[in-house]
């Protein structure tokens, strides 16, 4: 059988050989890219010259401080902003707890009341109960002896029994408004915690006044851990009402300018309309210090003969005011902090020619004066006002500040400049009286809504330099 097969099986390997070689023969195969990728140099694109880049000019130091100036003031601004967000919202639901507070244990010292007087009703009741007893078993234990006194005593023992079941009825009536009431003042949701389990029996014994005073005596503890928490609450809510106020301007003011650091090149001039020609004047201000030194100027009015014709100044610890230079000097010790204040300060200098008397002011009181000052003196007009600085011959004009102003050849020093915020600077061509020096310095009033009539803050030209700037 095997060898039947095997030449069937030869023959039909021999046939699919010679297939397989067919085939191959037909298949040609390429081996060459048929992708043209050769550039010639004849179709290379000719370069076409690109234009220089912009170039920016560069930026001096100066610039870059007053960039990160600007940068800072806006950090500031923007968390303030969120500082004064923050504050409301914690107002806001310091506002809700003590509403809460309120309606849950509002009505304690009226119930603690209301049970005191409901102990002494029970008790009332329970000696009367108690008298009424023993009447009754008088009665019943002798009848003889009743019967005998009968004629004599009947109508005393009537009178006396109806008499005490009127003042029975009467004490059970006002036990019973009593604990109406005391349900009325527990229906306020966890207000009653503790208390309506008790109010179900209006009439117990009178054994259970005991537990009652425990009561009481449990809600006197409340009432002082409640009484604690109010005040701990109160002194917090002052503390952020005073925080609050050191970052608002003082006295309705809306601006403030802000000398940012000590420099010769910050300052603020001042252009009043009206001649400063004057025999008399009060010159009024709120400043906020960041740091004094030895010699801070806040107020200066001079000319090329005289540069110190009016000075208000800071020194360490003291306020200083002149009128005609350093011999005629008011000096108050004790009012300012050298390493600068978080809080407001209002400073006020005044001067009478006529009097020769020159008085400062700080906060609203009369701190220091001196007669004799200047007197019969007028001051010249033509000078020049600034706030910050004072100029003097004690340093060259920098080349960029151009000639400086007219009538002066020197320029500034940066150890006399004010560095922090200033606010309401006013002036008047008289002598304010002290009471509207009081009201001026008032930090909640509306001293700013006073203008001067030679310097008016809000309406006379004020014109910053170097850096100097107005904030909100």
């Amino acid at each position: 059988m095997f060898l039947w097969r095997l030449p069937r099986a030869a023959c039909v390997l021999s046939a699919c050989v010679c297939l397989l070689l067919a085939y191959e023969d037909d298949i040609e195969v390429n081996y060459a890219d048929p992708f043209y990728n050769e550039i010639t140099e004849s179709d290379t694109p000719e370069p076409t010259p690109t234009s220089a880049p912009c170039s920016s000019p560069e930026l001096t130091k100066w610039d870059k401080m007053f960039s990160m100036l600007e940068n800072s003031q806006m950090r500031e601004n923007m968390l303030l902003q969120y500082a004064d967000d923050i504050i409301k919202v914690e107002m806001g639901s310091l506002r809700n707890e003590m509403l809460r507070f309120v309606a849950q244990y509002g009505g304690s010292c009226g119930v603690a009341v209301e049970s005191a007087g409901r102990r002494m009703a029970l008790h009332l009741e329970g000696r009367l109960k108690e008298t009424l007893e023993r009447l009754r078993i008088k009665d019943h234990t002798s009848p003889a002896a009743a019967a005998a006194a009968a004629v004599n005593s009947v109508g005393n023992s009537f009178h006396l029994e109806g008499t005490l079941q009127q003042i029975l009825t009467a004490t059970r009536s006002q036990a019973s408004r009593l604990a109406k009431l005391e349900i009325g003042c527990f229906s306020h949701p966890g207000a009653g915690t503790g208390v309506n389990s008790k109010i179900g029996s209006l009439f117990p014994e009178v054994g259970a006044a005991g537990n009652q005073e425990q009561d009481v005596t449990s809600r006197d503890v409340t009432l002082d851990a409640v009484l604690a928490a109010l005040q701990q609450t109160k002194a917090q809510q002052e503390e952020v009402m005073r925080s609050s106020r050191q970052r608002f301007l003082p006295a309705g003011c809306e601006t403030a300018l802000l000398f940012p650091m000590r420099s010769r090149r910050i300052y603020t001039a001042v252009l009043p309309e009206v001649p400063l020609s004057l025999s008399s004047f009060t010159a009024c201000m709120w400043v906020k210090p960041t740091a004094v030194s030895n010699k801070t100027v806040l107020f200066s009015y001079g000319n090329r003969r005289n540069p110190y014709e009016i000075q208000l100044l800071l020194a360490q610890s003291s306020a200083l005011f002149t009128i005609g230079g350093e011999a005629h000097l008011v000096e108050a010790r004790g009012v300012v902090n050298p390493e600068g204040s978080s809080e407001w300060m209002h400073l006020c200098g005044a001067w009478s020619s006529k009097q020769g008397l020159a008085s400062l002011w700080a906060g609203g009181k009369k701190v220091a004066s001196t007669p004799g000052v200047a007197e019969g003196h007028v001051l010249p007009d033509g000078g020049s006002l600034q706030l910050g600085q004072e100029r003097n011959g004690c340093c060259p004009v920098p080349s960029n500040m151009g000639s400086g102003m007219p009538g002066f050849e020197g320029g500034f020093d940066h150890k006399l400049a004010f560095a922090g915020k200033m606010t309401g600077v006013n002036m008047w061509d008289r002598v304010l009286s002290e009471e509207e020096i009081s009201q001026l310095a008032l930090q909640e009033g509306q001293g700013c809504a006073k203008r001067g009539n030679v310097v008016a803050w809000g309406v006379t030209e004020m014109v910053p330099h170097g850096g100097a700037q107005f904030i909100n």
